[in-house]
């Protein structure tokens, strides 16, 4: 049966959206119909996958596009175990064995030049470009547990994998890149992440634009 919009209602209909979802390897929390956190990155994950205005709600064409999907998502490598993160498409996803288990919607670096205060060093200043640069890197620090003030502000429970910048959970995941150059995605799937070991000390990590260059 095809599924229909439900904006961002709770509800049955919105627990065959999220059963539709975790089919198509969107990750999300639970599919027992209440529309939270998770739900809403999922849906954003997708529309960012087909193409849609990533609105966070299932509208129209959102119900459409998921009703008419055949295939799950998955990133543009076809080989190895890593976590792939997709610039254009501010999307990351988990592979193992060249399949892509799970995709999360996230947002990198803006892009903008900044200058802000060190949140840990009063009188101090940090500048840059806001860039996520593309590359192979591996996860080389970590810290497993709640939040940690750096010094552009709090993350939740990061994986370094380029100097300081880091895959983290955040307050806020929009539909677009606004970081600071660090990979952000919500709280629940950093804890997702961390729960089922998906990126271990020395997980390689490949961050790439489209077309990818390796």
């Amino acid at each position: 049966m095809p599924l229909v919009a439900v904006g961002k209602k709770d509800g049955a209909e919105t627990a065959r959206v999220q059963q539709r979802l975790l089919d198509l390897g969107f990750w999300l929390q639970s599919s027992q119909g209440e529309y939270g956190v998770t739900t809403a990155q999922a849906v954003m994950a997708f529309q960012k996958y087909v193409g849609l205005e990533a609105s966070a709600a299932v509208d129209e064409a959102t119900a459409q596009a998921l009703t008419s999907a055949t295939t799950k998502a998955h990133g543009e490598t076809n080989t190895g175990t890593l976590i792939e993160i997709d610039k254009d498409l501010q999307l990351l996803f988990i592979v193992q064995d060249a399949v892509t288990v799970w995709t999360i919607n996230v947002s990198t670096g803006s892009g903008i030049a900044f200058k802000e205060r060190d949140a840990n060093e009063w009188g101090k200043w940090v500048w840059g470009d806001a860039q996520t640069p593309d590359g192979i890197f591996k996860i080389n620090r970590e810290v497993e547990k709640g939040w940690r003030t750096g010094d552009l502000g709090d993350i939740y429970r990061p994986k370094y994998f380029n100097k300081g910048i880091a895959l983290h959970g955040a307050y806020q995941v929009p539909n677009y890149p606004t970081s600071h150059g660090c990979v952000r995605m919500s709280t629940p799937a950093m804890d997702f992440i961390w729960a089922e070991d998906l990126a271990p000390m020395g997980m390689k990590i490949w961050v790439h634009s489209n077309p990818p260059v390796l």
